[in-house]
């Protein structure tokens, strides 16, 4: 009898107070691509499952392009190998598992004067993205390498602001309808320069290059949310100092001022780079071709760990733009435990992890399938095998109690984020309201 009073007062408090603040307070579940839903960049990340980069594509870029070439859209996509893309090809990584396509882009390719983004190049791109919403799946487009530009802000940062700005501007104008299944990100890995500051070489010039890539995210949130349309609620993907784990964990890299507080923040997983990278032995490091030993898991773990307590902990959403490695000249079985390995840990710790791919690596672009059915088991029960989420555990901190009342009473008046929309679900209507509120009091009570 006293709960259920309890229950009545506490349903009328809240509804006069969504009703005083003009709130409708449901969340609906479908799918809606040309709307900006109520989610959290948390939820949404988590929504994404995990990810595959269309590498090598967008963003093939160099002056040898546009000499040779016959000029079209075509002859940039395919300059590094792949074939032209078709919407088969896109709708085959929904179809293999994945719930995000990370699109790298160069959009000075065929670029007009005062840095005119070309409207050929901006279809061809709208229409990727399309294909990609299309199968169900999120799409993460950037301004990837570019040919190197972004590398020589340092010597000319006016100019090259300009350009930055000028780029995002029409980027906004051109996916400014776009709903939240489009994500903007910053930039790539350029962010942070060696002209500035050589990490190996001692603390002069730090503080000035973590300047500049703070200023240069901010310039990018700043020009996102003023350009109208959906992008006021975008949610972004802020590129971490050069997308290395321990330089964006540097109390020095600042997550910019977002007043929506819709931003992520990414890096990139290529350790070690002598297993990751290397195809070959180099002047810098002996080329290693297995992958599996205690320590290497160690390190893999610790660097998760380092996001999860830098970012995650505080609310802060994580992307792994790109985490990968060849195969040439490596052994099959350290391939596949490396990818899966590093796919797991940074997921289960609320990570988004995209695997870097180009044409003939994992993913076959002919047959649109993942080329190794091993591989593709390993990586798809991975979201599958998550941990049970703990009943009404909305903030996600593994235990359920008043903090969670709290959280969704806050949700509720539009006043707070959850982290795991889906638990505060307690009626399984597919709505969250009022209802689901007193529901969990009252079971929070009888606890």
């Amino acid at each position: 009898m006293i709960i259920n009073k309890i229950k009545i007062i506490l349903v009328a408090a809240v509804a006069a107070l969504t009703s005083l603040a003009g709130f409708t307070v449901t969340a609906d579940a479908a799918d809606i691509h040309s709307e900006m839903r109520e989610i959290t960049t948390m939820e949404l990340v988590r929504d994404m499952g995990i990810g595959i980069n269309l590498g090598n594509t967008m963003e093939s870029a160099g002056d040898w392009i546009a000499q040779w070439g016959d000029g079209t859209v075509a002859s940039y996509e395919t300059a590094w190998g792949s074939p032209v893309i078709t919407r088969e090809m896109i709708s085959g990584y929904a179809e293999e598992g994945f719930g995000v396509v990370r699109i790298p882009v160069a959009w000075s390719n065929m670029m007009g004067d005062n840095y005119t983004i070309s409207e050929k190049y901006m279809q061809r791109v709208q229409e990727l993205v399309s294909w990609t919403i299309e199968s169900d799946m999120y799409a993460i487009i950037n301004i990837h390498w570019d040919n190197g530009w972004v590398n020589t802000f340092p010597d000319n940062k006016d100019e090259n602001m300009k350009r930055f700005t000028t780029m995002w501007e029409q980027i906004c104008e051109g996916f400014k309808d776009y709903g939240d299944y489009l994500i903007f990100e910053s930039q790539n890995e350029e962010l942070g320069w060696n002209s500035i500051w050589n990490q190996w070489g001692g603390p002069d010039g730090k503080e000035d290059s973590y300047s500049l890539v703070n200023q240069i995210n901010q310039k990018f949130v700043d020009v996102v949310r003023n350009s109208g349309g959906n992008n006021s609620k975008r949610h972004l993907l802020i590129s971490g100092y050069n997308t290395s784990i321990d330089l964006t964990c540097d109390p020095l890299f600042e997550m910019p001022y977002d007043p929506e507080n819709r931003c992520a923040v990414s890096v990139h997983y290529y350790t070690p780079s002598t297993f990751a990278i290397l195809e070959e032995d180099a002047d810098w490091g002996k080329m290693s071709s297995t992958w599996g030993t205690e320590s290497e898991y160690a390190e893999l773990n610790q660097q998760m760990d380092l996001m999860k307590t830098t970012f995650i902990d505080k609310g802060i959403p994580v992307i792994i733009g790109e985490y990968g490695c060849p195969k040439k000249n490596k052994e099959e079985e350290s391939v596949r435990r490396f990818l899966s390995s590093v796919c797991k840990a940074a997921y289960d710790r609320q990570i988004c992890p995209v695997l870097w791919d180009v044409t003939g690596l994992h993913y076959d672009r002919s047959t649109c399938k993942l080329t190794d059915p091993q591989l593709k088991e390993l990586l798809m029960s991975i979201p599958e095998d998550k941990p049970a989420d703990i009943k009404y555990d909305v903030n996600a901190d593994g235990k359920f109690n008043l903090s969670d009342v709290v959280a969704l009473q806050k949700w509720l008046v539009n006043a707070g984020t959850l982290s795991a929309l889906e638990a505060a679900d307690v009626s399984q209507d597919g709505k969250i309201n009022v209802i689901d509120l007193a529901m969990m009091k009252d079971e929070l009570m009888n606890l």
